[in-house]
């Protein structure tokens, strides 16, 4: 389980341009469930996911997964029980090595190696059977660039990537924001396919409100760093939802 306990977060602290984020925020997220995060642009969805991974650090609060507060660790030491799919496809891999070079540096993570034993011709096979599950032909394209990739091969790959060493939880930052709507429900699918076969404690931030939908247990509504919505997948439609949306951002039009 992930909990967050009276989180802060404040940009440009202690100035005339002070901008607020999280004051005194909470959430606890099951385990082995999705959770969408959605909301306007600057609601804090993103920084939400930052502070948890480690790449922005909390002015206070606690962040404590399977029970342990993990807000005082550096980025790194978090990335051991943290898988990460960003938003631009180029992030999360190494494009000038080969597909293969990036799994073997990914099966390697939290492990001492050197550069000479970092591909292993024993791990060969399990790599192929991770990559054929995708479906999308990458186990025969091994030693190809990963920059010669679409950027649909590039999210799947990420997402194999991240979810290789079963991490405690995934975080998903709008991972398919930047593609199109065909190569996006295709990564989705690849999505759901790998969460659910490893059972993995997962947040997903997205502007797809369909997909917030369709792909969660759970989803949250994020205002000014607040909630303002949390419900059920079930029990929620696209018009709910749109419908507090439209209001929110035309609150911010008249203020």
């Amino acid at each position: 389980m992930l909990e967050i306990r009276n989180l802060w977060k404040s940009f440009n602290t202690d100035t005339e341009f002070e901008i607020p984020i999280f004051r005194g925020f909470n959430i606890s997220i099951d385990d082995k469930s999705l959770t969408a995060v959605i909301g306007a642009n600057g609601c804090g969805k993103s920084t939400l996911l930052n502070l948890i991974s480690g790449s922005l650090r909390a002015d206070d609060g606690e962040i404590l997964l399977k029970g342990y507060n993990i807000a005082s660790l550096p980025e790194e030491e978090r990335a051991l029980h943290i898988g990460k799919v960003h938003q631009n496809p180029t992030m999360g891999v190494a494009p000038s090595l080969t597909i293969l070079e990036n799994l073997s540096l990914a099966s390697k993570k939290g492990e001492p190696f050197g550069l000479k034993r970092l591909i292993r011709s024993e791990r060969l096979d399990i790599f192929v059977s991770l990559l054929k599950d995708l479906g999308l032909g990458l186990e025969d394209k091994l030693n190809t660039q990963v920059k010669f990739l679409s950027g649909g091969q590039r999210q799947s790959l990420s997402l194999v990537m991240a979810a290789m060493k079963h991490p405690d939880l995934m975080l998903l930052d709008e991972h398919t924001a930047a593609l199109d709507p065909k190569t996006s429900q295709v990564v989705m699918e690849k999505t759901r396919e790998l969460l659910d076969k490893y059972h993995i404690t997962t947040i997903m931030v997205s502007h797809h409100i369909g997909d917030a939908i369709k792909y969660s247990q759970r989803v949250v509504m994020l205002d000014k760093g607040k909630i303002v919505l949390d419900k059920p997948s079930c029990d929620t439609s696209e018009e709910e939802l749109l419908t507090i949306y439209q209001s929110k951002i035309h609150e911010k039009i008249i203020a």
